[in-house]
């Protein structure tokens, strides 16, 4: 027989956003960008990007990434903080933090990675 009382607590990918949000990074962040992965259902995914200055054009990074990438995203209003942020499809992690680091939008020292 198994003992089960060994096993994990679920992850929780939100759970450090609020101890880690410090102010730094480059002009274009309001200090840390948060990239989360949630999952859906099944294999789904989504990702999401918080964090972003504001002032920016957040449609059109979000084309360009989804260009570059080949995939599909959209810009959504967070009922909480009432900031814009990027959602796209599947597990785009690495791209969206290679994009931002590589258009100088983030330092990647100011991208944290959060999810499996």
């Amino acid at each position: 027989m198994s003992n089960i009382g060994n096993l994990a607590a679920p992850f929780d990918p939100f759970a450090d956003a609020a101890s880690s949000d410090k102010t730094g990074g480059s002009t274009f962040t309001q200090g840390v960008v948060h990239i989360r992965i949630q999952q859906r259902n099944g294999r789904k995914s989504i990702t999401t990007v918080t964090g972003l200055n504001q002032q920016l054009d957040l449609k059109k990074i979000l084309k360009a990434i989804k260009k570059e990438h080949c995939c599909n995203g959209t810009v959504l209003k967070d009922e909480e903080t009432k900031e814009e942020v990027l959602q796209f499809q599947g597990d785009q992690r690495e791209a969206v933090r290679s994009f931002l680091v590589k258009e100088e939008i983030a330092d990647k020292e100011s991208v944290k990675l959060h999810g499996f």
